[in-house]
């Protein structure tokens, strides 16, 4: 399995924390390379039409698919080779690039070719001599998009999302709230538009990712000390929020790592 990823370009990493792309011959291979898609961001997909097909709990996906927020542990399967380029956006992606309500795509996708603007660019992707040039297309597609939205970020949703993801989740959302000045269902409904969750979700989400990564990175003695250095109230608290996410226990991904080795990449 070839798994490549690449950090956006400077215009555009205010929208989009990655490129990447995927090549492998593995049914599970995209499952390997991200491990778990609940990582706080919505993202988009391009599986070669030459290739075989994504599938998600036993559907068929397009070739090109925007999806949104994923909450629970789910896995795309692949029905033969996987080849495939991606977007990982922002948290608030959807609604700062594609001007939709996030809460309306979160746990579902879309087809890109169903979009407004759209330009025939799984065409154009599909006869792109290289994933370089994939990566130009989607980079000037995006940028258009960008560039030509009517629709103006958050800035109190942009600056809680910031606060909320460096501290990996480890923030008093009540204090937060108040900071911004904003009632708890204010502040509510104008995250979950942006980022298509609850502030309390999306806070949840960033202290299982910083707990994820320190697992993959190997950077503790024992499982225990990640439940402690990631704030959790106590070691089942971790182990239940670890396997709502990934659909397994912290000690059975930990033995998924030591068969896979290299195979499961980090993606943040």
């Amino acid at each position: 399995m070839r798994y490549q990823l690449m950090p956006a370009p400077a215009y555009l990493q205010a929208y989009i924390r990655y490129f990447w792309t995927l090549e492998g011959d593995d049914p599970q291979a995209l499952a390997k390379a991200f491990g778990s898609l609940v990582d706080g961001c919505p993202g988009l997909i391009f599986q070669r039409p030459d290739a075989g097909a994504f599938i998600r709990e036993s559907k068929t996906l397009p070739d090109m698919f925007l999806y949104g927020q994923t909450t629970k542990n789910v896995e795309i399967a692949s029905l033969g080779a996987s080849k495939a380029t991606g977007v990982i956006f922002q948290p608030n992606g959807l609604k700062s690039v594609f001007g939709m309500n996030a809460g309306e795509l979160t746990n579902d996708c879309v087809d890109v070719q169903l979009l407004p603007g759209h330009n025939r660019l799984p065409e154009q992707l599909a006869n792109a001599g290289s994933t370089g040039t994939q990566i130009e297309i989607l980079s000037s597609w995006l940028y258009k998009r960008i560039t030509g939205s009517q629709v103006a970020s958050d800035p109190l949703v942009d600056y809680a999302v910031a606060q909320i993801s460096g501290s990996n989740g480890n923030i008093s959302l009540r204090e937060l709230q108040e900071k911004l000045q904003l009632t708890e269902r204010t502040f509510e409904r104008r995250f979950k538009e942006q980022v298509g969750i609850t502030p309390k979700l999306f806070s949840r989400i960033c202290q299982y990712q910083a707990s994820l990564h320190q697992l993959k990175s190997n950077d503790y003695s024992k499982l225990s000390d990640i439940a402690f250095e990631n704030d959790y109230a106590d070691q089942s608290h971790f182990i239940r929020s670890f396997k709502e996410f990934t659909g397994c226990s912290p000690y059975q991904f930990q033995k998924l790592l030591d068969e896979a080795g290299e195979e499961m990449m980090l993606i943040k």
